[in-house]
Order: structure tokens, then C-alpha cells, then sequence
């Protein structure tokens, strides 16, 4: 018969979605261009694309899970979903790369930049830096447990147990937010501020970049606790929490990196604040 499907994938009609979020991201990008350079008008273009790219995002992940619902998420399709989000992690990945290369190239070879940092690493200005071992461990014991909460929600979920489910998100969002409240106490209390030096925009920018992947990866599992009540996961077919819970690993391992190489290698032989 004349339009039967007979195969797992699943073409999708023609949308203007990817249209508008290529416009948006473009308004965006060029907003904050403006903004940069002083512009009255760069800081209303940037809020107009970036509640562009906001309504884009939530239309088209409101669509894949209509498309779960109707049955189009073949084992094929669930497959390539997981493609996708694995190639968006590595791309993560290479994000948080370049600003370790940054800060180690800083640090490594200060003679470069000695009228900066005074031929020493952290500079000479940074009177004090973070104790590794006060709150920045407290955050990491904390990131730690959050990824077993959300593997404990995420083996909940594959053997059927909702409520465990929900208590393991529960858990795992509270945490993420005690995680980003103890960050920004962390950044009030820091004795050194960003763009003084090569130290102060190196810390921030990677620190800060990794608590804004903490706080959507929070949201990310707000969502799929409202998504776990609403009863739209099941064993077989659960793609939306099972990429929530590989962004929040990313996070996790992500920060230990950070921990290491910036709280405590950064630091390392310089006064404690």
C-alpha cells in the first residue's frame, strides 16, 4: 500500500523550527556583538534572540516528546538519539578543554607574560587564593553524591520502581541547587575578582562556565522530574532522563578536573584565603 512505512526511522516533516533557531542564535550572537561595543540598542537584540533560541528549544523538545508518545522513537531512532548526545557531550568536552589549556598555559609559562603575572603563577597581585580543601571539597563531596542519586533514580527507573524515580531526582536537583548556592557564596567571598589578572579570568571563566552547566543541568532534571510524575518514562523508553543523567556525570567528572587542576595545582604554594 502506497505510503505504509516499512522501515525504523522516522522522517520528520518540513519545520520552520531550525529556521528560527539558526535567525535567533544569529540575533543573539550579534546583540552581544553590539553590547561589547557599547551599543544602546546590542542589549535589546541579545534579549530578543535569546528568548528566540529559548522558545526554539522548548517547541522542538515539546515535539520529540509528542514523537515518543506516538511511537516514533524506534530502538533505531532511540540509537541515534544517543548519538547525538554523545557527539554533544564531546563537544563539551573540547569546550571545557580549551580553557584548561588556557589556565595551564598561563601558569606554565608566566616568563611569557611577565609584566602580567610578575613571572610567577598565581600573579603577584593575587594576594590569597581559595583553600581547596574548605568549600570547593565540600562541593565536590557533594557533586559526588549527586551522581548516585541520579544513578540510583536512573536504576530505579529501569526496573520499574516510579517512586524510586522520583526520590533519586528529588535528591539529585536539590543537590545541584546547594551546589550552585555554595558557589556563588564562594565568588562573594573570593579574594580576588575576575579580569585583574590572567589568574582571576581563568578561574572564573572556567569555574563559572562549569556552575552554568550545573544550573541547566539542573533544570534538565527538573524537567524530567515534572516529565517522571506526568508517567512519560518507561523501562524500554526513557532517552530524555537517560541523556539528563549522562549530561550530569559530564558535570561531575567535569568539576573533578576543575578541582584538581585549578583549586588545588592552581594554587598550589601560594597564601590560602
Amino acid at each position: 500500500m502506497a505510503g505504509t512505512k516499512n522501515h525504523d526511522y522516522h522522517i520528520l516533516e518540513p519545520d520552520i523550527l531550525p529556521f528560527l533557531g539558526s535567525v535567533s542564535a544569529l540575533t543573539a550572537t550579534s546583540g552581544g556583538v553590539l553590547t561589547m561595543h557599547d551599543m544602546a540598542a546590542g542589549k535589546y537584540v541579545l534579549l530578543v534572540g535569546f528568548f528566540g533560541i529559548l522558545f526554539t528549544m522548548f517547541q522542538w523538545w515539546s515535539k520529540v516528546v509528542r514523537e515518543a508518545h506516538e511511537g516514533h522513537h524506534t530502538p533505531v531512532v532511540q540509537l541515534h538519539l544517543r548519538y547525538g548526545m554523545i557527539t554533544f557531550i564531546a563537544s563539551e568536552v573540547m569546550f571545557f578543554v580549551g580553557w584548561f589549556w588556557a589556565f595551564f598555559d598561563f601558569s606554565l609559562f608566566p616568563s611569557d607574560l611577565a609584566e602580567v603575572v610578575g613571572g610567577q603563577w598565581p600573579p603577584k597581585a593575587i594576594e590569597a587564593v581559595l583553600d581547596p580543601f574548605d568549600l570547593p571539597l565540600l562541593n565536590t563531596l557533594i557533586l559526588l553524591c549527586s551522581g548516585t542519586t541520579v544513578t540510583w533514580a536512573h536504576h530505579s527507573l529501569i526496573h520499574g520502581d516510579r517512586d524510586g524515580l522520583k526520590k533519586g531526582l528529588w535528591a539529585t536537583i536539590l543537590l545541584g541547587l546547594l551546589f550552585t548556592s555554595i558557589q556563588a557564596y564562594e565568588y562573594s567571598a573570593a579574594p580576588f575578582a575576575f579580569g585583574q589578572n590572567t589568574y582571576g579570568s581563568a578561574f572564573y571563566m572556567a569555574t563559572g562556565f562549569h556552575g552554568f552547566h550545573v544550573l541547566i543541568g539542573t533544570i534538565f532534571l527538573i524537567v524530567c522530574l515534572k516529565r517522571a510524575y506526568n508517567g512519560d518514562f518507561t523501562p524500554k523508553q526513557h532517552f530524555g532522563f537517560e541523556a539528563a543523567a549522562w549530561y550530569w556525570h559530564f558535570v561531575d567528572v567535569v568539576w573533578l578536573f576543575l578541582f584538581v587542576a585549578i583549586y588545588v595545582w592552581g594554587g598550589w604554594g601560594h597564601p590560602i584565603h
